[in-house]
């Protein structure tokens, strides 16, 4: 969107540009100058008013290069070795300013009533040109995040086939948190993988999960952090 309105900005100076040009020599530099200032008077306005009616996605950067730690997490309790995970997983896939509401691309939604369902186009990576519904601060997929809620949300709305899973930020957590402390889900117990220190063999087990932390196929600039990241955001947990 922030592109979108750029491009119309300068075509609209382009246009006033070419327009005084052609008026060279039948105008005076009086009336110019007036023309210049009231046009610049309405690109502030085309741009506020193009603010004004994007009320469903915030385009505020999201970029935060950090390779020390991130954010804490919404929800209260929990292993400790299983939090510091959760937010290593956010170091490669959400490291935002607003991780519970940013979806792929960078977008930011509010709206977390329930998992958003957007599905972007995928510009970049072995699965360009398709789309990806992935949604906060764990990059969910919506059916991915329908089959653990169904399992691990501790307060879903309605009855039976018509149950709604909220995707506000502490229950991002707490659904993440019990599918990654869940030994039948995964075939070993992370926590106690995590105390033995075996953060590089929990990081590839999951990586058929989250493909950015390192050892799937869409690295990216965090992912070779994702280790010492995990050791401070640690220390931090325990303390």
């Amino acid at each position: 969107m922030q592109l979108i309105n750029k491009t119309t900005k300068f075509f609209y100076l382009a246009c006033l540009i070419l327009v005084l040009s052609q008026l060279k020599g039948h105008i005076s530099k009086t009336q110019v100058r007036s023309y210049w200032r009231n046009s610049k008077h309405l690109f502030t306005r085309l741009s506020e008013h193009w603010q004004e009616k994007q009320p469903f996605l915030d385009t505020t950067p999201t970029n935060i290069p950090s390779i020390h730690r991130t954010q804490p997490l919404v929800m209260n309790g929990g292993d400790p070795y299983i939090r510091a995970l959760m937010r290593t997983i956010t170091a490669s896939e959400a490291n935002v300013k607003r991780p519970y509401h940013v979806i792929y691309g960078g977008r930011y939604i509010e709206n977390l009533n329930s998992h958003p369902q957007v599905c972007v186009p995928i510009v970049a990576g072995p699965n360009v040109g398709r789309c990806t519904t992935a949604a906060g601060r764990y990059q969910m997929l919506d059916f991915t995040w329908d089959r653990q809620a169904r399992k691990y949300h501790p307060n879903p709305s309605g009855i039976w086939r018509w149950k709604n899973y909220s995707f506000e930020a502490k229950y991002q957590d707490i659904v993440v948190h019990n599918w990654l402390s869940d030994n039948h889900a995964w075939g070993t117990d992370i926590g106690q993988l995590l105390r033995e220190g075996e953060i590089a063999n929990v990081l590839k087990l999951l990586s058929g999960t989250w493909t950015s932390l390192g050892y799937g196929i869409e690295t990216n600039s965090m992912s070779a952090h994702l280790q010492p990241i995990y050791q401070n955001v640690l220390q931090e947990e325990l303390n």
